[in-house]
């Protein structure tokens, strides 16, 4: 099992380097999910997300895609998009996956990824602005 710290990690790097530890068999903890960042213009990536949040099939709404404002299912369906996720394959991949926010079980011994590590002088922000700008409370 391997219990990953999401403080200042790049979401996209962190959801890749997760989908293939999944694929390969690893159960997979990552916690402090609203810590992790994603690298960019705060206000556009917070409008990219907002136009997802306004999809809607018109004929049946209740099967339109739904993406969450919590942030440790943000981080859960970010890395599910990197996973086959309909093949069975990918399905007890994304069983292996366990996301908290903050860490609820005192985990220890954590795997540390130091290349995926967020620059502090890039324009970033993290999930939980992200998903309180979205509607989170």
């Amino acid at each position: 099992m391997s219990v990953i710290d999401g403080t200042n990690l790049i979401l996209g790097r962190l959801a890749s380097n997760v989908a293939k530890m999944l694929l390969k068999g690893e159960e997979v903890h990552i916690i402090n999910a609203e810590k992790i960042r994603l690298i960019g213009n705060s206000k556009s990536i917070v409008d990219r997300y907002l136009q997802k949040r306004r999809l809607q099939n018109k004929g049946t709404p209740e099967k339109s895609p739904h993406y969450s404002r919590v942030p440790h299912l943000f981080v859960k369906r970010v890395i599910r998009g990197m996973v086959p996720w309909k093949k069975a394959t990918g399905k007890n991949a994304i069983k292996r996956l366990r996301v908290y926010s903050g860490n609820p079980k005192d985990l220890k011994n954590f795997v540390s990824i130091e290349e995926i590590r967020a620059d502090e002088r890039k324009k970033s922000i993290t999930v939980y602005e992200v998903c309180k700008q979205l509607g989170y409370n």
